[in-house]
């Protein structure tokens, strides 16, 4: 006879299997978010800030884990990055110094940018504008945070917008209306496949 999830989770080994299935859940996660950091477009000399896809790499952690995965899944990327391993786009000088970088304000947000896109799509009914939705709001506080972080490198919110937003915002409406579509497809399948 089959046992049950509920069967299996009451054993200390049960607990031990989950636990474990949750952490590679976590590091496969951030591991994803480093290899869409890899595909990037420098954009010198209009802007020393690089066009990429970890953003959608982000967004696809937090809705298709969820507020608190997607969130600890870039925790563990940004220690990552701080540790020496080339998780960063590669146009960087990796390490802790790109974080303090002029793409850093990018780059500590992220936890809040996946929590927050997980947040707001696992509540409520599973839709592609529920995702759309959750991807725009998030994306809100990727560019304040990068824009902040901009503002504070040239005193000028004109010159944060120019480097860190014009040139962008035409590729991150495709990344969030991509993120929408794979997490609205598939997301409801990985979920149920993933759920803790």
């Amino acid at each position: 006879m089959a046992r049950t999830a509920i069967q299996t989770l009451a054993t200390p080994q049960g607990r031990a299997l989950e636990a474990s299935r949750q952490v590679a859940i976590v590091v496969g996660a951030s591991l994803v978010v480093a290899l869409c950091a890899r595909i990037t477009i420098p954009l010198m000399p209009l802007t020393p800030v690089p066009l990429t896809m970890q953003n959608l790499g982000v967004l696809l952690v937090g809705l298709m884990l969820g507020s608190r995965r997607g969130f600890a899944a870039l925790m563990l990327y940004l220690v990552e990055g701080m540790a020496g391993l080339p998780v960063f786009n590669p146009t960087g000088p990796g390490g802790a110094a790109q974080l303090f970088g002029i793409t850093g304000g990018f780059l500590l947000v992220y936890p809040l940018v996946a929590f927050l896109a997980g947040y707001i799509f696992e509540r409520g009914t599973k839709s592609f504008l529920r995702a759309a939705l959750a991807g725009l709001l998030a994306e809100i506080v990727l560019f304040a945070g990068g824009l902040t972080w901009l503002y504070i490198f040239t005193h000028s919110l004109a010159k944060a917008a120019y480097l860190g937003l014009y040139w962008f915002l035409a590729a991150e409406a495709i990344k969030i209306m991509l993120a929408a579509g794979i997490a609205n497809r598939w997301g409801k399948g990985v979920k149920s496949a993933v759920q803790p």
